[in-house]
C-alpha cells in the first residue's frame, strides 16, 4: 500500500498553530483564513491516520502522536527551506560582508553560516564580530553588507526591526545576594556604549551608588570578570553563558532596566542576491531565538 505524502502547507499551519498557541493567530500570520487552516488540519489527521490534536480548555493541544508529528514537521519545514535556498543559491558566487554584535557571535554564527554554506557553496562570507556602534559605522562606510546589532535610536532606512529585548542585571550563577553597603561594582564596556549609559542612568535615577570595577572592549573579557565575582553587568539574556544568570527584578533591590531594540541592518535595498540569501537565513535563525512577545508589530 502506498504511504501518504504529508502536505507541507498543512504541516506549516500545524506547527505555527502549536507554537503560537492559537490556530487563529497562525492563520493570520500565514495569510490564510481560519477555515482554510481547519481544513488543512483535518487533511493532516487523515494523512497521519491518528488524531493529532485534542481539546484543552478553550483551545487545542497536540496529542502524543501530534507531538511526534510536530517534531518531524519542524525538521521537514527546515529541510524544505534549505532545499529552496540551495536551489536558488547554487549559481551564486562572490562574497558577503556580515557584522554581528558579540552577543550572537558564538550562539548563532555557526548554525546560520552552516545553513548558508549549504545553500550558497560558492559564496565567501567575511564576518566581523564587534560592538554595535562599530558595526553601524562600518555599515555606513560601506564596509559591510549586513549587520545584526543593537540600535541606539539613530535612523537607518534599510533594516528589519526584530524585537525589543529586555536588559537584565547579570551576575555569576554562584554569586550570593549582595549585602555590601559600598557602591555597586559594575562590569561594563568602555564608553561610548549604549548599555553602559542605560545601566548607569537607571542607577542614578534610583539613587543607587555605583562604581566601574572592570571595563573593557571584549564581551568575553567582561563575562570573565563577572564570573570571577568582580562585579555585575547589564546585558540581554540572548547568548548568556550558562554559568551566568539574569537577576530577577526583586533581587538586590536594583532598578529595572529598559529594553534594547534589535535590528538586522543592510547597506542598501535591494541587496545583491547572495547577501539577500544570507539575510533570509539570519531572519529564520533569529525567529527561533527571539520570544514571540518581543516581536515588533
Amino acid at each position: 500500500m502506498r504511504k501518504p505524502l504529508l502536505d507541507l502547507d498543512a504541516l506549516q499551519s500545524f506547527a505555527s498553530g502549536v507554537e503560537l498557541g492559537s490556530f487563529a493567530r497562525a492563520a493570520e500570520r500565514l495569510h490564510r483564513s481560519t477555515s482554510a487552516v481547519s481544513a488543512q488540519l483535518k487533511k493532516l489527521e487523515e494523512q497521519a491516520g491518528v488524531p493529532i490534536l485534542q481539546k484543552y480548555g478553550r483551545g487545542l493541544e497536540p496529542t502524543p502522536a501530534g507531538e511526534v508529528l510536530l517534531s518531524y514537521a519542524r525538521r521537514l519545514l527546515e529541510l524544505n527551506d534549505e532545499a529552496v535556498q540551495a536551489v536558488r543559491g547554487a549559481e551564486l558566487a562572490g562574497s558577503v560582508r556580515l557584522g554581528l554584535a558579540e552577543d550572537f557571535g558564538e550562539g548563532m554564527l555557526p548554525q546560520a553560516l552552516g545553513r548558508f554554506a549549504r545553500a550558497c557553496p560558492e559564496v565567501h562570507v567575511e564576518v566581523r564580530v564587534g560592538r554595535s556602534l562599530e558595526l553601524q559605522r562600518a555599515l555606513q562606510a560601506g564596509q559591510l553588507d549586513l549587520a545584526l546589532l543593537w540600535r541606539d535610536g539613530s535612523p537607518w532606512p534599510h533594516q528589519d526591526q526584530l524585537g525589543q529585548i529586555p536588559l537584565h542585571w547579570i551576575a555569576a550563577s554562584s554569586q550570593p545576594p549582595r549585602t555590601d553597603p559600598r557602591p555597586l561594582p559594575l562590569v561594563l564596556f568602555d564608553p561610548p556604549c549604549l548599555v553602559r549609559r542605560l545601566a548607569c542612568d537607571a542607577l542614578d535615577q534610583a539613587g543607587q551608588p555605583w562604581r566601574i570595577a572592570v571595563s573593557g572592549s571584549s564581551l568575553a573579557g567582561l563575562w570573565s570578570a563577572v564570573r570571577a565575582g568582580l562585579g555585575i553587568s547589564a546585558r540581554t539574556a540572548l547568548g548568556l553563558p550558562a554559568d551566568l544568570r539574569a537577576l530577577s527584578p526583586s533581587e538586590w533591590g536594583l532598578p529595572s532596566l529598559p529594553r534594547l531594540e534589535l535590528a538586522l541592518q543592510r547597506a542598501q535595498t535591494p541587496l545583491p542576491d547572495a547577501a539577500e540569501q544570507l539575510r533570509r537565513i539570519l531572519l529564520d535563525s533569529l525567529a527561533e531565538r527571539i520570544p514571540e512577545e518581543t516581536a515588533i508589530a
